[in-house]
């Protein structure tokens, strides 16, 4: 909503400073994460009221977690979107329909993992909505979404896949794109979910990947900078960093309440949802590829699960003592501050690595 102050800046020249996207996308930042710090442990306490025994803990994952985190309440995810729906209204474009587009993934998502979360809860069980029901719904949104992306970019490099490395390498799918797309978002948002397991584990490799993702964007949606990086300019991406820049402040603001020993875990309804956004912001700057290198810490528990279940299928034996992976690293005696605090290097490590892919064409 600032961003009609523009129209005021022929009166008021100091309105013109909401003219700039890096303005209004440090505005969203520190919004974000104040909305989550004032209202954070109003939710907590009504979270925490309402649902009384807490999260349902599996009883085939790490007997620890039986003692230490029995009864801390779920759905955290609310006070994150919460934060990042106020920070992107106030600050973005109103008139961008991909600031939209991308924010209806995310809360879409996000009522998929609520509605999930909320079975568990009342049922007191790990088991929710069926996988094929969840999928279902999530491949429903995600094509849209992707139908939506390829209709706004109305060329050939809207339903392409493009290669990193290679400034002129693009795979025209066509509209197979919407379903290459739609995967994608999905098999994000799932391995954000699955990566959810440890206190502040996910969040800060998703605040990682999503600062990454808000400075493509802001590159990608720059005829300038998109031409002198030789990446392929998308126009009006650019208005994703502001979004970005939300779901940062709003990280930062759970992390404060996540941090071990966790007040709130942010459940699928918030793992969900921000891997269903990393996803959708992929694919609407045409960095499919590279999500998977600055996300490889999410596309490694993914991996370590299908691995596990596939050989076990198969063979009747276990390649990690747990799955995902971060409990095979408990099982050998890690404790949760290293596995975290490892883990976070790592997401800093790719995160490097991906954005590097920007000046190697």
């Amino acid at each position: 909503m600032l961003y009609w102050l523009v129209d005021l800046s022929s009166s008021f020249p100091a309105f013109n400073v909401f003219r700039y996207i890096t303005f209004r996308t440090g505005g969203a930042v520190v919004t974000g994460a104040l909305f989550v710090f004032l209202f954070g442990p109003w939710i907590i306490d009504n979270l925490r009221l309402r649902q009384g025994k807490g999260q349902p803990i599996r009883a085939d994952g790490p007997q620890s977690h039986l003692v230490t985190k029995r009864g801390t309440p779920t759905m955290g995810g609310l006070m994150i979107l919460s934060g990042l729906t106020v920070g992107t209204v106030l600050w973005a474009n109103p008139l961008n329909p991909y600031v939209w587009i991308v924010l209806a993934v995310t809360l879409g998502f996000g009522f998929v993992g609520f509605y999930d979360d909320y079975m568990k809860v009342t049922k007191q069980t790990h088991a929710g909505i069926s996988g094929r029901t969840r999928l279902l719904i999530e491949f429903a949104i995600a094509g849209a979404a992707c139908f939506a992306f390829v209709w706004l970019g109305r060329g050939a490099l809207s339903s392409s896949l493009v290669i990193p490395f290679f400034k002129d390498v693009v795979l025209n799918l066509g509209w197979y794109f919407i379903i290459f797309g739609a995967f994608v978002i999905v098999g994000a948002g799932n391995a954000v979910n699955l990566t959810d397991g440890l206190d502040g584990l996910a969040i800060v490799p998703v605040m990682i990947a999503t600062a990454s993702f808000g400075m493509i964007s802001y590159l990608v949606g720059n005829a300038v900078f998109a031409e002198y990086l030789q990446i392929n300019y998308v126009a009006g991406t650019g208005e994703l960093a502001v979004l970005c820049g939300a779901l940062l402040g709003a990280g930062l603001g759970f992390l404060w309440f996540n941090a071990p020993p966790a007040s709130i875990f942010m459940g699928d309804t918030g793992s969900l949802a921000l891997g269903g956004m990393l996803g959708s912001i992929a694919v609407a700057v045409k960095h499919e590829i590279v999500l998977a290198v600055i996300g490889g810490l999410f596309v490694l528990e993914a991996v370590s699960v299908i691995v596990q279940v596939t050989s076990f299928k198969l063979t009747g034996k276990r390649v990690f003592k747990m799955a995902p992976i971060h409990h095979h690293f408990e099982q050998k005696g890690w404790t949760e501050p290293q596995i975290v605090i490892r883990f976070w290097i790592i997401a800093v490590v790719l995160a490097l690595a991906g954005l590097s892919t920007l000046k190697l064409r």
